[in-house]
Parts: structure tokens; sequence; C-alpha cells
């Protein structure tokens, strides 16, 4: 990783925060910097889950995965399955930045991920800490997730 030089300029004149980045091209630091500090501007909205007739107000850092059911999301925590009424493309725009894609049905908490079973031919499997829940990564978003892994 390169060297970050971060500089703070206090303007009693300025009406809102600005932040600039200064740098020699735009690659994947840049790009994660910049979604980092947008995603700290600007609160997550709330996500409610459903169960039965009752609305559950979790933290979403509880949240293993989210996928696809026969035309419902489902997000899972270490013991609990819940409804959610959101589109798969609605929770990415919602959802923290340790939240990502890794199939077309699939969205999984990174920071939850236990372990890694490669599939040269097919989708990975992913184990979580504390569950025997599982989930599966296409070859498509394989290597975005080992990046997203690896400190």
């Amino acid at each position: 990783m390169k060297n970050i030089r971060v500089k703070i300029e206090i303007d009693p004149n300025a009406s809102e925060c600005e932040v600039t980045i200064k740098c020699p091209e735009v690659d994947a630091t840049v790009m994660g910097l910049q979604k980092l500090i947008s995603e700290a501007g600007a609160p997550h909205g709330q996500i409610t889950f459903y169960k039965q007739d009752a609305e559950y107000f979790l933290p979403v850092s509880d949240i293993l995965f989210f996928e696809t059911d026969g035309g419902v999301i489902r997000a899972h925590t270490e013991t609990e399955e819940f409804e959610v009424r959101y589109k798969l493309y609605e929770l990415e725009e919602k959802l923290p930045t340790y939240f990502m894609r890794v199939s077309k049905s699939s969205i999984l908490n990174t920071r939850k991920v236990y372990s890694i079973t490669k599939n040269l031919t097919g989708a990975s499997k992913i184990e979580f800490h504390g569950t025997y829940k599982i989930v599966y990564c296409s070859r498509n978003y394989y290597k975005a997730l080992k990046e997203s892994l690896t400190p």
C-alpha cells in the first residue's frame, strides 16, 4: 500500500466539509478511500427485518449474508433468518463497505467470514464464525472477495 498523507485545513468561512484527493492516478486505493469518505458523510439507512408478523431492528453488523430465495430476500444471522423488503441491488447501496456481492443471489458480511474453500470449476464455499451456515461465491466474484479479506 502506498503512503497516504492527510492534511486538515480549518476554514471558518466554509459552509460545509470538502474532501479533495490528490493523486497521480485513480487506482483501487484511491477508489477505496473515496468510497469510505463518501460513506462516512452519509448515514446508512435503517433496514427493517421481518419474521412472520413482527418487525425487527437489528444492527446490520449482525448479518452474515443476504440471499435471494424464491423471489424473497432473506437476511441470515448466526441463528436466525429474516425477510428484507429490498432488492439486492438496493441493499448494495444501503449497506456499509464491509458487505459485498459474491454471486448474483448473495451479498455477505466480509467481517464474519471464517473460511473459503476454493473450487476451481464452480462456486467456492464460504463459512462463517460461530455457525453452520454457508454461502457460495461465484468465480466472477472470488478475486475481489479474496482482495477484500487480505490485509
